[in-house]
């Protein structure tokens, strides 16, 4: 029993050191984050979104030059209307739509 688990332990080491030294050459890239709307610098961006019952809601995406209004149900996602985008102005704190 030890010897076994002395075994899994080592093989866990060496897939620690593997990946460490993969990293550290840039051959392996590691995101664990599990958090909300983290941008990577892409081409879609999600500029707001209003929710507007439990199960609907509106999405403004950012495709590179164009905004998309997007429409979300239970049953579907569809596209309401595309335009060009200008620059994203910020609303200041406190402002209510």
């Amino acid at each position: 029993m030890v010897e076994q688990t002395l075994a899994v332990f080592l093989v866990l080491v060496l897939l620690v050191l593997a990946l460490w030294f993969l990293r550290r050459k840039g051959l392996a890239k590691m995101n664990l984050s599990m958090g909300g709307r983290k941008s990577g610098g892409g081409e879609i961006q999600v500029v707001d979104r209003k929710a507007l019952t439990a199960s609907h809601s509106l999405h403004l995406v950012r495709v590179q030059d164009r905004m998309i209004l997007i429409g979300i149900s239970p049953g579907s996602c569809q596209a309401l209307h595309t335009f060009a985008a200008g620059p994203v102005v910020p609303e200041p704190p406190g402002s209510n739509r």
